[in-house]
């Protein structure tokens, strides 16, 4: 785990887990939709973290956004840097 996230990652296991399932589904909610204000796509990645400390269908699904994220930003960063 990454060591920015693990004192997040912490603080949430240390929540019941009925609240860190609600709290996660709530912010999976929040992230399908993301075209009203004040909810957006952030969301999905958050609610997928709280819920990982539950579920591995969620932790699969976290660790699988977490790689498509990295390696789109490495192949965005060096096309910045080629032009």
């Amino acid at each position: 785990m990454n060591r920015k996230l693990r004192p997040l990652f912490n603080r949430i296991r240390a929540l019941p887990y009925h609240g860190r399932t609600l709290i996660g589904l709530a912010l999976l909610l929040g992230g399908v939709l993301w075209f009203l204000p004040i909810l957006g796509l952030w969301m999905i990645p958050l609610g997928l973290l709280v819920l990982s400390t539950n579920f591995t269908w969620a932790r699969r699904g976290y660790l699988s956004m977490m790689v498509w994220w990295r390696r789109g930003r490495g192949r965005r960063t060096k096309t910045d840097k080629e032009k």
